[in-house]
């Protein structure tokens, strides 16, 4: 598929159609509640680091968010353990506190459902691994969600990240895209997003009972969801792979 891919910086008037762009995400993903905080924020005030890719029609057909922010200062130098929550609160507390960046992390790559399947993902990470080399940086690096965990979600993300096929690349398709773009495994993110809520909260997204003390699975979800209906709340902890793109 021919796309066409610019930044919302260079194009402030296709803000609108980034936003209403449909995704294939679930529900309970987008109520974590950082990203329900701050996600937001990333085209409005960062606008330099979203780019989306328009199709002959004009019509956007995927978006890449990423957030700049400093790792070689006091507090961190290592990718935490909170992965993808962790690197918006980072990135924002810099943005309003004027710290200098000298890191890009990846947030999403969002491809509409009707284009999938085309190599669109692998087009967006690599326009937004040259979008931050254009503006001075020299390593990008991603709390990655596995496109393929969700259908093994008792395996521990540690041995699944580390499966690789014969010919030395990831197992999972979304890691091995990464791969094949030059980025390695640094480490896992086992808190990478937490989403709590009300079991009437977590029904209402996934249509499943919650009504008894368990490990609940739920589809696209990477690891099972514990409930706690003796408590009222059910919480997923979500975790990521980090992998680093040196430019």
């Amino acid at each position: 598929m021919d796309v066409k891919v610019s930044s919302i910086a260079e194009r402030p008037d296709r803000l609108p159609a980034l936003f209403e762009m449909a995704d294939t995400w679930p529900e309970f993903v987008t109520n974590d509640p950082v990203g329900t905080a701050h996600y937001g924020r990333v085209p409005t005030e960062l606008p330099k680091y979203v780019l989306f890719a328009e199709d002959e029609r004009g019509d956007i057909v995927a978006h890449a968010f990423s957030v700049p922010f400093a790792l070689d200062v006091d507090g961190r130098r290592t990718l935490p353990a909170r992965g993808w929550d962790q690197i918006l609160l980072w990135a924002f507390a810099d943005l309003r506190r004027g710290t200098r960046p000298d890191t890009v992390s990846a947030v999403s790559v969002t491809v509409v459902p009707h284009a999938q399947g085309h190599g669109l993902s692998a087009v967006m990470l690599s326009a937004m691994r040259n979008n931050a080399r254009t503006l001075g940086f020299r390593e990008v690096v991603a709390p990655v969600r596995p496109s393929a965990k969700h259908r093994e979600p008792h395996t521990p993300i540690t041995e699944y990240a580390h499966r690789v096929r014969p010919d030395g690349l990831p197992e999972d398709p979304w890691l091995r895209v990464h791969a094949r773009a030059g980025a390695t495994i640094d480490s896992v993110a086992p808190a990478s997003m937490t989403v709590g809520a009300s079991l009437e909260e977590w029904r209402r997204w996934t249509g499943l009972p919650f009504d008894t003390p368990a490990d609940v699975e739920v589809p696209g979800a990477l690891v099972p969801v514990r409930c706690e209906p003796d408590r009222g709340y059910a919480v997923y902890v979500e975790p990521n792979v980090w992998m680093r793109h040196p430019l």
